[in-house]
């Protein structure tokens, strides 16, 4: 009775403290396809994504429903960084649900005006009122915006206080961004404009440690991505000199434990009450002393043993990689070592695949070159009549010799192929009880080979995941000097679900293979479902800079690269990466196997 009275008590008291409008939500995954190219036609840069931040807390003054109730402390303000701009995950601020949409677009188009915040009052009313004047079509949205903030302000902030002072410069400089240069001091915190941008959250120095995470040069601690959600980390030192031995008789402490009566009851919702603290957390702190033995052991278990694992071709490959907060390529920083499957069977097509390998092969064997006649040709295999009879009635006889022969060629199709797969972690997840994504990624390299080797075409495939920049894994499934046959197809069945995706080490290599191909038409073909990424600092924009310049550096040498994806958010970096019509997104990801060699059929313009 206590709990069911305590529960009801605590539904009065917030619904009672509430000032958001649940009917009216609007929420940022929703907008997010609208946003992302609003934003980059405002003006944002190219590189950066849009995502969800978390609240903070705020020191505001609140009424007296809300410190009883304990809400109004956490506030989902926007902000951004170098890697993203970050709007809160849903709004529900005013009754009307186009306004709350109004918003997302206004915060939107501010943070592509004003990059980097450095006064937060005196920043956001310049690029308030100099975005106005550059777009006077936002004058309109702006001013209904405006109208409804200050509504709500004069409801939660009341009109009487000693920091009414402060609340009205805000409120002046809503109405007029241009008018007020400074702000008054309060003794308590204003409450959050939600029209205007927030500087990125404090990031703690952490303490130094041994491990650098493989020359990341970075002192800060790296956001981590937990329950969904990013965290700002900080690393402390838990090594205390004054650590020692604890010296007990084990036999006592069983005796006093057994002693107390107490009713330990045994909560079976651990997993809900670790999400829930986790969400309560500003900065999460990381142990220094996390490279312990047992941590090793657990870190080793992630890669393969060597009798397990594929065979290393060769001492590893040193590729650079962009690191675009220094806007400098760092020679010799990624390590990628080619891996062939030595223990793979050569195996005959599978049998759920053989119908459609045959109709693809015999469609594309359509397109194999076709020796053809060559007319009046010096020399040749036969006489052309119809040229050397044209030659003896000619009224004008010439004393040169004229070519009266034709010749049987092949007009020669100067095109490679190199077919990338991306095999990180990622691609084992499920897509239905029968089959995950790694097992379509299978039947499409097999199809897609299947194709090629009936239309004669030089093509080669490979596939790539990474654990950090020393473990750049590139498995050699096909090369192009080697004829497509059972022992190909093997390796291709063999492979499995790797680790991350360094997707640039990867580009990078492929492409130093092609321009080794004396083809006019070179085209790499990259098969990803998700974003650049590692457990390093290879993650959000690092990742995605280094991608794009060694996506640059392939078309700078005459490659075609172009990427075909399952990640329903490749809309978001796929067009900075390969442009707007350098890559395909999928939907149904069970008709790849066969959209890929139609889509190969339009890259190389045999769509016939």
């Amino acid at each position: 009775m206590e709990e069911f009275i305590g529960d009801l008590w605590h539904r009065v008291v917030t619904r009672q403290a509430q000032t958001d409008y649940p009917d009216a939500q609007v929420e940022l995954a929703v907008l997010t396809p609208q946003l992302a190219p609003f934003y980059r036609a405002m003006g944002g840069s190219p590189g950066k994504v849009l995502e969800a931040s978390q609240p903070r807390a705020f020191n505001t003054q609140r009424r007296l429903v809300q410190r009883i109730a304990g809400t109004h402390r956490r506030f989902s303000v926007s902000w951004q960084d170098e890697r993203s701009v970050r709007l809160p995950p849903s709004l529900a601020l005013f009754p009307e649900r186009d306004i709350n949409e109004d918003l997302y677009f206004w915060l939107t188009a501010l943070a592509a005006k004003q990059s980097y915040l450095q006064h937060w009052f005196i920043d956001n009313l310049r690029a308030s009122y100099e975005l106005l004047a550059e777009k006077p079509g936002l004058k309109k949205t702006y001013n209904r915006l405006v109208s409804a903030v200050i509504n709500q302000r004069e409801l939660l902030t009341g009109s009487s206080g000693a920091d009414q002072e402060g609340e009205m410069a805000i409120r002046q400089a809503l109405r007029d961004p241009g008018c007020i240069q400074s702000l008054p001091r309060t003794k308590v915190g204003l409450l959050p404009v939600p029209l205007w941008l927030y500087p990125p959250p404090m990031q703690i120095v952490s303490i130094d440690s041994e491990d650098n995470l493989d020359e990341c040069e970075s002192g800060m601690a790296t956001v981590s991505q937990i329950y969904g959600s990013r965290k700002e980390a900080n690393r402390i030192d838990d090594s205390k000199e004054t650590d020692g031995l604890l010296i007990f008789q084990l036999e006592s402490l069983f005796s006093w434990t057994e002693q107390v009566e107490l009713d330990r009851c045994q909560d079976e919702d651990d997993e809900d009450n670790l999400a829930s603290a986790v969400e309560d957390l500003d900065i999460i702190s990381l142990s220094r002393q996390r490279r312990a033995g047992a941590a090793k052991v657990k870190f080793d278990l992630d890669l393969p043993s060597v009798h397990n694992d594929e065979l290393p071709v060769g001492d590893g490959i040193k590729l650079p990689e962009w690191n675009h907060q220094k806007s400098q390529l760092v020679k010799d920083f990624c390590l990628l070592q080619p891996m062939l499957a030595d223990d793979a069977v050569p195996v005959a097509i599978p049998e759920h695949l053989n119908r459609t390998a045959c109709h693809l092969k015999n469609r594309f064997a359509k397109l194999h070159l076709q020796r053809q006649w060559q007319y009046r040709q010096p020399y040749g295999e036969e006489l052309d009549l119809d040229a050397w009879l044209d030659n003896e009635t000619s009224p004008v006889c010439s004393q040169e010799e004229q070519p009266c022969f034709k010749a049987r060629t092949a007009n020669a199709r100067e095109l490679s192929c190199l077919l990338l797969a991306d095999l990180s972690m990622s691609t084992d997840s499920a897509l239905n009880a029968d089959q995950r994504v790694i097992d379509v990624i299978r039947d499409t390299l097999l199809l897609f080979a299947e194709a090629l080797s009936g239309s004669g075409d030089q093509f080669a495939i490979y596939g790539f995941s990474s654990v950090k920049n020393k473990q750049v894994r590139y498995n050699l499934l096909k090369n192009f000097s080697e004829t497509y046959s059972d022992q190909a197809r093997g390796r291709i069945i063999a492979i499995k679900p790797g680790f991350y995706t360094r997707m640039g080490a990867a580009i990078r290599q492929s492409t130093e293979i092609l321009k080794q191909q004396k083809s006019q038409q070179r085209l790499l073909l990259i098969v990803s479902d998700g974003k650049p990424n590692d457990i390093d600092h290879y993650e959000g924009r690092y990742g995605i800079e280094d991608t794009r310049h060694a996506i640059l550096d392939a078309k700078r040498q005459g490659i075609q690269p172009f990427c075909v994806t399952i990640d329903d958010k490749g809309n978001d970096y796929l067009p900075y990466l390969f442009g707007s019509q350098g890559y395909a997104l999928v939907n149904d990801v069970s008709r790849l196997p066969t959209l890929l060699p139609k889509l190969y059929l339009n890259l190389v313009g045999l769509n016939s």
